[in-house]
């Protein structure tokens, strides 16, 4: 099997300061889902693991985001594209559950579930806590500079024990990976 995990806010869709509480405000970012779908199309399974401490700090309830991820969805369903599984975590920073990224076990459930070694699986992300959960789990890191990307990059760059490859987007990412 051919696996692939993708971070969602700021790789697949916009994202905010001020968190994504509805399905209005979940946009994609240009070229995301035709990335995904030309994923589904190359024989990867898509997975997506997302923080979502907006639950805990009740920014929006588990109805808003299902709602986000049916938009997803349907969205995909047209260009026929998919994604196989959505793992997240529910819980707020303080909670110190191990599902939260950086920690690796969202991403140890994932390898679990779909029965895979993580040392095969990529995992691409937006940010510092996305390369260090993807390092945590042994997966490997993928850095895009959409969302907090930019920043990220500029961090992983001073630390310079970490090198990661890193894409304009998840477009771009998706097409380094299935040439």
């Amino acid at each position: 099997m051919k696996l692939i995990v993708l971070d969602r806010d700021g790789v697949i869709n916009h994202d905010s300061d001020a968190y994504i509480k509805s399905k209005e405000e979940w946009v994609p970012i240009e070229g995301s889902l035709e990335a995904i779908a030309r994923l589904n199309h190359g024989g990867y399974t898509v997975v997506v693991a997302s923080n979502q401490s907006g639950l805990a700090r009740g920014y929006f309830d588990i109805e808003a985001l299902a709602a986000m991820h049916k938009k997803m969805d349907d969205m995909l369903t047209k260009i026929g594209g998919r994604v196989d599984a959505i793992f997240y975590c529910p819980h707020a920073p303080a909670d110190a559950c191990d599902c939260r990224k950086p920690k690796p076990g969202m991403l140890l459930d994932i390898g679990q579930r779909f029965n895979v070694s993580l040392k095969d699986v990529v995992f691409i992300g937006d940010s510092v806590t996305d390369i260090k959960a993807a390092s945590n789990a042994r997966a490997q890191a993928v850095l895009v500079r959409t969302g907090k990307g930019v920043r990220a990059e500029k961090i992983l760059q001073a630390e310079s024990n970490v090198s990661v490859p890193v894409y304009d987007d998840l477009a771009a990412a998706v097409t380094a990976i299935l040439k």
